[in-house]
């Protein structure tokens, strides 16, 4: 009985830490370039339960074994990983010329997953290389392009994009002319495997591990187009992140009636079935 209260307790953890990766994706529903999250569920391992007995044929006695119970029995459930989502968001255009988007176009796929790889844009974060999907830029006082949190938005050269104004265009290649002048090429980053990114918060990936991560620029196998003027929005798909937060809440409910069962089971055993007249 006892394990009752684990497996019921185990299913409350899972559903709660599910509601968490779920409410988060909500609250970022509207947040450019954000990938929402998804939870897999695993059980843990099941658990044989045997009877270990003897039994005496011929004056030798023989070992007699035999399940107790159902053949096997599961011990729980838990959240093994969370994985983004990388499918591409809808652009949504607001006219504002530091806001850029990449669409991305062909892109190889991955021998190992047999999934398509990622584009990201390639960013300096206090020295580190980090990779985003939200482009909405600003210029800060320097001139440079960066990010809400100011870090730089990096070139193919490896540095900062630097613009003399906010009176720029940008290619579909990502090449910046700021007043003619070319300023810069905005570099895009190739991932091989975007399940290999950790976020970081604040729309920020890092690779994980030693792999690099190539440039987009040159690869025949691959084509993207940077829109000036629109952002990505969230691919949060709301209805569905609905429907999955009150089943995920159902779920939670329902282990939580078996434990106040098993609670009460626990209260008669002790209270009145030991009880001794």
């Amino acid at each position: 009985m006892l394990r009752g209260f684990y497996n019921a307790a185990a299913g409350m953890l899972a559903q709660q830490r599910k509601q968490e990766i779920l409410t988060n994706n909500m609250a970022n529903a509207n947040t450019p370039g954000y990938k929402a999250d998804n939870a897999s569920l695993r059980t843990f391992p099941t658990m044989l339960l045997q009877h270990m007995g003897e039994t005496e044929m011929n004056g030798k006695k023989l070992p007699n074994n035999y399940p107790i119970g159902p053949a096997a029995l599961s011990t729980g459930v838990y959240v093994q990983e969370t994985t983004p989502n990388f499918l591409q968001g809808d652009m949504r255009e607001t006219g504002i010329k530091t806001d850029m988007a990449l669409l991305q176009g062909q892109v190889p796929l991955d021998p190992e997953t047999g999934k398509p790889g990622g584009l990201f844009f390639r960013l300096n974060v206090n020295g580190e290389e980090r990779f985003t999907r939200n482009g909405h830029f600003s210029v800060d006082a320097e001139g440079s392009l960066v990010t809400p949190e100011g870090y730089y938005v990096l070139g193919t050269d490896g540095n900062p994009i630097t613009v003399r104004s906010d009176n720029f265009t940008v290619n579909k290649d990502g090449t910046v002319l700021d007043n003619g002048r070319v300023a810069g090429q905005i570099d895009v980053a190739y991932i091989t495997n975007p399940n290999n990114l950790v976020k970081e918060g604040t729309g920020l990936f890092r690779l994980d591990g030693n792999g690099n991560a190539p440039s987009a620029l040159g690869n025949p196998n691959i084509t993207y187009n940077v829109q000036q003027g629109f952002v990505e929005r969230s691919n949060v798909n709301t209805e569905q992140t609905m429907t999955e937060m009150l089943t995920a809440y159902r779920a939670f409910e329902a282990n939580q009636k078996v434990l106040q069962a098993y609670d009460r089971t626990m209260e008669k055993a002790s209270n009145e079935i030991g009880r001794i007249g």
